[in-house]
This record gives structure tokens, sequence and C-alpha cells, in this order.
């Protein structure tokens, strides 16, 4: 089985996801530090453009989005499970919250508290986060901080019947959802401490969840994981379902692209359309023959024109 390549920075939260999947289930994984900002050559050879963090590599399998990077890890290395008591509808519905509801407030609030940030990065996201109105988010911070907090207070009720985990006795992505947003504001939220102090049964999962760590990563440079996914054939299972829209026909020329923010399309040869997953492939001259995977849920599939 090909080794797990994560492309990530250190301060990613959702980078944070996958690292902590990965320690969930105690695997081995490559580290390929990526830049903060573009442009991101590496990445780009192998991605197509996707412009979201992190990205995760097994061989010339290319995952993009965190959904798609749980389920890939859930097929490959199935115990622990991320999903346990049948949980993975549940816990794949719960990214809409987690990633929209709860981390886009957080966001605001790191881009418009947190007055270490270079101007590079808050360049670079002004420019990406399209759900912010930076010429307004000074006046915003008061909503954008209740906002937050209401979310909080949701992570504290799931927990307030004395639960270890979100749905029960074993930690899942449904808690790595739920962390997330609060990982990222330990780091980067003004008051941090003052919107967690009175949440007890939040702060007792917390350090649970801090316990459960990353697994056992291996630095590695960009151009390893470039001359692997070389020398690795592609194995990805052709499948279009009948009942997937759109309606398009296996090897149809698409572009995939995020339907919220980072809209930057990818383009390739179709591979694969279900109700879970869009796969394209592409060729790149550094990265060879690839295949790019995302989620059916949150991505525009249309044939190029």
């Amino acid at each position: 089985m090909s080794d797990i390549i994560l492309h990530h920075f250190d301060s990613s939260p959702f980078a944070e996801k996958v690292r902590l999947a990965l320690g969930l289930k105690g695997l081995e994984w490559f580290s390929v530090e990526i830049p903060m900002v573009m442009p991101k050559p590496a990445l780009t050879a192998l991605t197509g453009g996707y412009r979201k963090t992190p990205v995760m590599q097994i061989g010339a399998d290319i995952f993009c989005d965190t959904q798609c990077s749980a389920a890939a890890l859930e097929q490959r290395f199935p115990t622990p499970s991320l999903f346990p008591h049948d949980s993975r509808g549940l816990c794949l519905a719960l990214s809409q919250w987690s990633d929209n509801a709860f981390f886009q407030p957080g966001a605001g609030l790191s881009m418009g508290t947190n007055t270490e940030l270079p101007e590079d990065i808050l360049q670079d996201r002004r420019e990406f986060f399209n759900f912010l109105d930076f010429s307004t988010l000074e006046q915003q911070l008061p909503h954008l901080y209740s906002q937050f907090r209401a979310q909080l207070q949701l992570v504290e009720t799931m927990l307030a019947d004395g639960r270890g985990y979100v749905l029960g006795n074993a930690a899942s992505w449904a808690d790595i959802l739920a962390y997330f947003p609060i990982w990222m504001c330990r780091g980067n939220i003004a008051s941090a401490a003052s919107l967690l102090q009175s949440l007890p049964a939040l702060l007792t999962w917390e350090k649970r969840m801090q316990q459960i760590g990353h697994g056992k990563p291996t630095h590695m440079a960009p151009e390893q994981a470039l001359a692997i996914a070389r020398d690795t054939a592609i194995d990805a299972v052709p499948e279009i379902s009948a009942e997937a829209w759109p309606a398009l026909e296996l090897h149809t020329a698409v572009t995939v692209t995020p339907q919220d923010y980072g809209a930057v399309p990818v383009a390739g040869e179709l591979l694969r359309l279900t109700q879970d997953e869009v796969a394209i492939r592409r060729e790149d001259e550094l990265a060879g023959e690839v295949v790019v995977h995302f989620p059916r849920i949150g991505y525009y599939v249309e044939a190029s024109a």
C-alpha cells in the first residue's frame, strides 16, 4: 500500500482535521510543508490549481477537500473508524455545519483581531475568503463574536450529558469537525480564553482531543512527492453513476470547482461521478499522470467549453 503524504502548513485549521484523523488511526505519514500563499508550483502540479489546504496524496491519487481525505483514509485504514456506529452520513453532514456556520465567523475573527498576521497572508486571505466583507470587518466583529460563541455553546450542549465524545464513548470525525474551529480560535482569535472559559464540558473534551495527536509524521521534500506521483501508475476504477447529475459520459473533458470560496476550476478527464465522489485524470510535466479526487457535495462539475 502506498504511503500517505499530506501537503499542508502547520497553522492551517483544515489541515489540523486531517492530522487528527491520522492521529486517531495511529498512522505513519509523510509531511510536505507548502507555502501559506500562492504560488505553490509543486502542489499545483499535483492538483491542477486547487487552492485550499490541505491536499492528501497516496501514490498518484490526489485528494482535495478534507471530506475526501477522510473517506479515503477510512476506506484504506478502517480501524479504528472515523465513523463509529454507522455514523458516516451524520458525520459528513456535520462537515457542512463546521466548515460554514462554525469556521466562517472564526475566520472573520482571526482576520479581524489577530494583529500578528503578516501583510502578505492578510492580502491573500482577503482575496480568498469571499464570504467576508473586509471593508466592514471591524464593524462586524461584535456579530462575529456572537455567532462564534453560539457555535461553541452548541458543542458544550453536545457534551453536556457527560459523554466522552460527540457521538458517545469513541472519538470520531464528528469530534474533529467540532474541534478544529476551537483549535483555530486558540491560535488566532483575540479573547480566545474569555470565549471558552465558561464551557466546562467543552474544555474537558478539548484536552482529550489534544491527546489524540497526529500519528507518526516524517518530513518529505516536495520533489520526492512529485517523483512518487510520476512513478506510480493510476488505478482509479472508472464509474459514472446513472443517477448522478449532470449527465456526463466517461472521459468527458470537465472542470471541477468549489462552490464556496477558493473557486479555482481544475480541468481534467472525467473518471468517476457518483453521489459521493468526483475524480478526474490529468497530466502534468512535473507530476505525470494523476487522478484528482473531490467530494461530490460542494463542487460544480461542468463539461469544458
